[in-house]
């Protein structure tokens, strides 16, 4: 680190564990819910992903910033995580492409980090312990005066976040003359998944998360799409009642992640808080249809309840986690509407799951035959 950022820093957890480092990024206070990811690659890409919207990160790789930043690389118009803990926070950086160090954009993004972190330490913590929120002090070091202002912190569970990443104007990718329109419900989507489908030849129309079904069928799209984002999917009624309109025509639908949750809520079967979540680039998941194993993208801290997805006469279970047994994805017996918990996209990760967007294209080419 230049000599101008070598200060102290705290970093203070909700159990009251205190943890002293040297200051990264933007001079301040930071707070969310702490959690990990355990990628070796894609900080960036990582860093700006609206689904770690409230977050604070801690990156398991111990290298952070080696290859520096380039926009091509960003997942959204900015940093969406709260704040970072790493290990090595490295300004200076190794890739020819790169147009700037990762001390220099997370200055400019005022996005505050604590380096010189056991970070193995944190994440066993978090492991044992579960979620919780911390903060992360580079400007006031009083330990009294953290822990007060760490208890106004918002828990995680209850959280409607996705409205507060999504786009705020209606905007349209791909060519006029694509053979498949999609409506895309923005709930944090990332870019990449939005190019996995122009790729495939389709134009997408990317919604503010609040569009009413009304709204989104006006486009007249071949298809609808509600993507990844932030927060707690039950606290988002008007989403709830968007996918049970959209459930109830016989247009292909797709989700990810939070939009994989809210499709799973507008069929009644709950979700629920996990104890850490899975956010990583290494996480195996087997297809239950083909009975082939995937190495995945993951990044959530909810879930769809198991038992609920079992017992609901309408759904197949398509895909679960081989780690620990949860639905990584389901299908409806009687309609062309299909999600996933995971990431397919990738950005960063292996490509494993892009058939899943060949799969949403087939069904889109068979609802207009």
């Amino acid at each position: 680190m230049t000599e101008a950022f070598q200060h102290d820093a705290v970093l203070m957890l909700e159990d009251g564990s205190v943890f002293r480092g040297q200051a990264v990024g933007h001079k301040g206070i930071s707070s969310g819910e702490i959690c990990f990811n355990t990628g070796m690659t894609g900080y960036q890409e990582i860093f700006t992903d609206p689904s770690y919207f409230g977050q604070v990160m801690v990156t398991t790789h111990v290298h952070i910033g080696n290859y520096g930043t380039i926009d091509e690389d960003q997942q959204s118009e900015k940093v969406q995580i709260a704040g970072l803990i790493c290990r090595d926070f490295n300004e200076e950086f190794s890739r020819k492409r790169a147009d700037q160090s990762i001390q220099d954009y997370f200055d400019k993004q005022g996005i505050v980090g604590i380096e010189g972190i056991d970070t193995r330490e944190i994440v066993r913590k978090i492991r044992d312990k579960g979620a919780m929120n911390c903060l992360i002090s580079t400007s006031e070091l009083d330990e009294n005066l953290l822990a007060e202002r760490l208890t106004e912190t918002p828990n995680m569970e209850g959280l409607e976040l996705a409205s507060q990443v999504s786009t705020t104007e209606v905007y349209t990718l791909g060519n006029d003359d694509a053979a498949h329109k999609i409506a895309v419900l923005d709930l944090g989507t990332k870019r990449n998944i939005l190019n996995c489908f122009v790729k495939r030849d389709c134009q997408v129309k990317v919604f503010p998360a609040k569009t009413s079904y009304a709204d989104l069928a006006a486009w007249n799209p071949d298809g609808y799409f509600l993507s990844n984002g932030p927060g707690d999917p039950a606290s988002m009624d008007y989403a709830i009642k968007t996918a049970q309109q959209l459930l109830e025509q016989d247009k292909p639908v797709f989700g990810i992640c939070l939009g994989h949750q809210v499709i799973a809520l507008a069929l009644g079967m709950p979700t629920y808080k996990m104890h850490h979540g899975h956010r990583g680039i290494n996480h195996p998941v087997k297809n239950l249809v083909t009975g082939k194993c995937e190495i995945t993208s993951q990044n959530h801290g909810f879930c769809v309840e198991p038992e609920a997805i079992k017992a609901h006469d309408r759904v197949d279970i398509t895909h679960i986690n081989l780690n620990d047994d949860t639905i990584e994805g389901l299908a409806l017996k009687d309609k062309p509407v299909f999600s996933v918990q995971y990431h397919p996209e990738a950005a960063p990760g292996p490509h494993d799951s892009r058939y899943l967007f060949d799969q949403f294209v087939d069904l889109l080419k068979s609802s207009k035959a």
